[in-house]
């Protein structure tokens, strides 16, 4: 499996995304340019990604360019692509904000340096233990310039036996910002690479020495190690904080590990490539045999305990259809820990829990929510939720977000996620 593609040969008749660049043009067209293909042609996501922001798909339009010939009438539009998410290993420099990552565990890189939830928003509201960053996922619109750069984070709890708990935050910036460079960052490793760890943002935010979220709470000793939350102040000082609080000058190259993080990896991205005819579908218990078997299984029973069992068998038949789907979608690439496609239906792993519309509450704009991307089970592969004690799981999580996107400044703003599980049924 290729984890990356060059877009040449992706996308016919466009050229390499590095020479367009130079010569000034981007005119890849926005529906064209989703999330795949995130780092082909040594280009980061920061213009992928960006594609189209300008009217028409132009990035950078060159001021000598003749004028454009009359525009041929559009095709229709083709079906929504769905792109896949893969976990690879990569180096620290590459999992860093200024590279407006994907990723998954370790802390979180954040996007905007103000506004970040707070230790309130970031505990479980069943055992008020703080939460685990659980991934991020950089998702800008290509047609809206104050969405030029935006990213989603997802937390949930895994503190046994709640690990309930789950929360998903958006963040978006204009190109033009107070945190990034107006151009795009270098791709190209740092001369020095520094391992130590920045515990405060450059905008004077201080954060946690444990999970890396917001921390106004400061060791009361030292003044200088600042917590989410009283459990990770005691978990620290355990663990080490209580050797350098007084005797370490720099306390970021003294953080202990935890135990509490994710192991973290990055998020590549590639088009889902699927032909319906070479992808057969499972045949599950046909409706004619269904009927014939259960006349002769039930054919003598009394009329209330057929009635019954024939309700079970349409459920198992129903339960079986779901799961074969769920399963036949994801057997060409059975890595894949994410699914994205804004506004595309999920793919389900059970006919139990799915939620209806008016499950999913409206964002607090009042516009509705759409759904995004869902987290496959795949990912608890990579998470080593055995080995550090914790029963994080689900069968998918399904991201619904705001239709609109709105704007709401620099601040983080809550969207809405659903959990499914496995079934017995299935």
């Amino acid at each position: 499996m290729t984890l990356t593609r060059n877009l040449s040969s992706s996308i016919p008749g466009v050229q390499c995304a590095t020479d367009l660049f130079l010569q000034g043009t981007f005119p890849v067209p926005a529906d064209l340019f989703p999330l795949s293909g995130l780092r082909e042609c040594g280009v980061n996501s920061f213009f992928r990604f960006s594609a189209g922001v300008a009217a028409g798909g132009v990035v950078m339009a060159s001021a000598a360019a003749p004028a454009p010939a009359p525009a041929p009438a559009p095709a229709p539009a083709p079906a929504p692509s769905v792109e896949l998410g893969f976990v690879v290993e990569a180096p620290g420099w590459r999992l860093r904000s200024e590279q407006f990552p994907s990723k998954v565990g370790g802390r979180p890189a954040w996007l905007s340096e103000c506004g970040l939830p707070g230790p309130a928003e970031l505990a479980c509201p069943l055992c008020r233990r703080p939460l685990a960053f659980l991934l991020q996922l950089y998702a800008p619109l290509p047609d809206r310039a104050d969405a030029f750069h935006r990213s989603l984070f997802v937390f949930c709890c895994r503190e046994p036996p709640c690990c309930a708990a789950l929360r998903v935050f958006r963040n978006q910036l204009p190109r033009k910002n107070d945190h990034y460079s107006y151009e795009p960052p270098s791709e190209e490793p740092p001369n020095e690479e520094d391992d130590s760890l920045n515990m405060q943002l450059q905008s004077g935010v201080h954060l946690c020495r444990v999970c890396g979220c917001l921390g106004p709470k400061v060791c009361s000793k030292c003044h200088k190690a600042h917590y989410c939350s009283k459990d990770h102040q005691t978990l620290d000082w355990k663990l080490g904080h209580k050797q350098s609080c007084t005797t370490s000058d720099n306390l970021n190259s003294a953080v202990p590990d935890h135990e509490f993080l994710f192991p973290e990896y990055e998020i590549v991205i590639e088009t889902e490539e699927v032909e319906p005819d070479s992808v057969p579908v499972p045949d599950c218990i046909p409706e004619g045999l269904e009927k014939c078997e259960d006349s002769e299984l039930i054919g003598s029973m009394e009329e209330a305990l057929e009635a019954e069992l024939d309700s079970i068998a349409k459920h198992e038949s129903r339960e079986d259809k779901i799961f074969q789907k769920f399963k036949t979608q994801i057997a060409l690439e059975p890595d894949q820990i994410l699914r994205y496609g804004r506004g595309i239906d999920p793919i389900w792993i059970s006919g139990e829990n799915i939620p209806q519309e008016q499950d999913i509450p409206d964002c607090l704009c009042g516009s509705r929510r759409i759904f995004e991307f869902q987290v496959m089970p795949q990912l608890l592969n990579y998470l080593k939720a055995d080995r550090l004690g914790r029963s994080v799981d689900w069968g998918t999580l399904a991201v619904f977000t705001c239709s609109e996107s709105c704007n709401l400044g620099t601040k983080y703003t809550e969207e809405f996620i659903w959990k499914q599980d496995f079934t017995d049924t299935t």
